[in-house]
């Protein structure tokens, strides 16, 4: 019997569309819900095969590849994730950041440092406290409590997708399905695009079944996902994710030399 791919997905709205039915498409999978950072842990340790995780982990493992075609990216404004400042960019001093983030977290210091010339105080917020407390500068949320936090206290609310459109002119590229070097997906492979395929086409239905316990408005949940959230990974969306690399490499967040690949069966990766 052939052995199940274990598969990891980030327990967050914008991830939904990629992993709706997928059991629907092939039984060789096994799937497993969690956030970000700990789904890049758990790909580094070898407990799992494939991981939809962050880019930034995606890079310092320097030996994945990619499934093509498919991420989690935006085009401008994300609203999943925000820095909430109490001054200016060029002010900040000190940064509390989600426990759960890694790319985010990265391209925090990666505007910071590149685009203002800041190389702020940084702690970490971890997922059970709550962001009201903190007492740095700023603040990074990431996922579903970003779309819900408000936090008067902070004047500033920098929506991480809009700033690096605004600098780059390039789509941000936040999570890839990276699969661990020597992985023969199968069946697995189509089945995950093809949970895309039926996730974008039932993306209405998705957000009134998740809008309710999120204490989200259905509609702005549709909108999230068809309008801001975007799932393909095209030219344009590897050139803001290789010009990403390159800023993280420079900055020491991610080795140097690492190749963007997609997946091939083992023995057959190829450069992109």
């Amino acid at each position: 019997m052939r052995p199940l791919i274990r598969v990891g997905a980030v327990n967050y709205l914008n991830s939904k569309p990629l992993i709706e039915g997928l059991a629907e498409f092939t039984n060789d999978v096994h799937l497993e819900l969690d956030i970000p950072s700990r789904l890049a842990d758990r790909m580094a340790c070898g407990e799992l095969d494939v991981g939809l995780i962050p880019v930034v982990e995606f890079f310092r493992a320097g030996n994945y590849s990619y499934v093509p075609n498919i991420g989690v990216s935006s085009r401008g404004p994300v609203l999943s994730v925000t820095l909430f400042s109490k001054v200016r960019w060029q002010d900040i001093r000190s940064v509390t950041l989600d426990e759960g983030s890694r790319t985010s977290a990265a391209l925090t210091r990666i505007l910071l440092a590149k685009r203002h010339n800041v190389r702020p105080l940084l702690r970490q917020l971890p997922m059970d406290a709550a962001a009201e407390s903190v007492t740095t500068d700023a603040v990074l949320l990431i996922g579903d409590r970003a779309m819900k936090a408000c936090l008067p206290g902070f004047d500033y609310a920098y929506d991480l997708g809009q700033e690096w459109t605004d600098w780059t002119g390039l789509p941000m590229v936040f999570a890839v399905w990276a699969v661990r070097e020597g992985v023969d997906l199968g069946r697995a492979e189509r089945a995950l695009v093809q949970a895309k395929e039926m996730g974008l086409r039932r993306a209405g239905a998705i957000a009134a079944r998740e809008a309710g316990p999120l204490g989200l408005d259905p509609g702005f949940c549709r909108r999230y996902l068809t309008n801001i959230i975007h799932y393909d990974l095209g030219p344009r969306e590897l050139d803001g994710l290789n010009h990403y690399y390159e800023l993280a490499a420079e900055l020491g967040l991610a080795p140097k030399g690492v190749n963007l690949v997609h997946y091939h069966r083992p023995n057959l990766v190829q450069s992109y």
